[in-house]
């Protein structure tokens, strides 16, 4: 029905996660409403993504070697906060209140994907770790494959002389108890604390 360009186009939007073949028609057609020197803005800014790769050290994503958190000298390099992705390590910039060190696993354990302790980073950050580290953080979601990973890291972390903790998981602000599903609220429950009255 389509030009095969505007077909071609909608197949390679389709790929991106969470866009089915109405919303990729949707932006096939409104990209068609654009101008040459905004289409050719959009076709340099895509054919950017070839010079970003992965820190060497914590594998964020870069465009050289070491990644902006790697290469702060003011960031505190005795902790080191493992995520699953570098979505996850722009979500916690957000916050404001981390100040180490962060350590991108690029995936986690799961055997349902066929995904196993040696295809995602955790090799590097065992090398990473030396006598100055403080404090691993381990900061995976909590899912079946998150919790796997977590687990498998406090294990292969026993031997290091590092402190290991986790980010405490339960119910967010605002919630209702009854939204929340049963791994949230067992998650909520084993994370309770004594409420301070200053």
């Amino acid at each position: 029905m389509y030009p095969s360009a505007f077909e071609k186009l909608i197949s390679q939007l389709e790929k991106l996660p969470g866009v089915g073949n109405k919303t990729a028609q949707r932006y096939a057609f409104s990209l068609l409403e654009k101008d040459n020197e905004q289409i050719d803005e959009l076709i340099a800014s895509l054919g950017g993504l070839r010079s970003i790769g992965k820190c060497h050290t914590c594998g964020f994503i870069s465009e050289e070697e070491e990644c902006v958190f790697c290469k702060d000298q003011s960031r505190n390099k005795n902790t080191i906060m493992v995520v699953a992705t570098s979505q996850d390590v722009v979500a916690m910039e957000k916050t404001g209140s981390y100040r180490g060190v962060y350590h991108v696993l690029n995936g986690l354990i799961s055997s349902a994907k066929g995904t196993f302790p040696e295809d995602i980073n955790i090799e590097s950050l065992l090398q990473r770790i030396g006598p100055d580290t403080k404090e691993i953080i381990i900061a995976t979601s909590p899912t079946m494959d998150g919790e796997m990973t977590a687990l498998y890291l406090d294990k292969v972390l026993k031997d290091k002389n590092v402190l290991v903790t986790r980010l405490a998981h339960g119910l967010p602000m605002g919630a209702s108890l009854d939204y929340a599903d049963e791994l949230t609220l067992i998650k909520a429950l084993d994370n309770r604390r004594k409420i301070e009255n200053d």
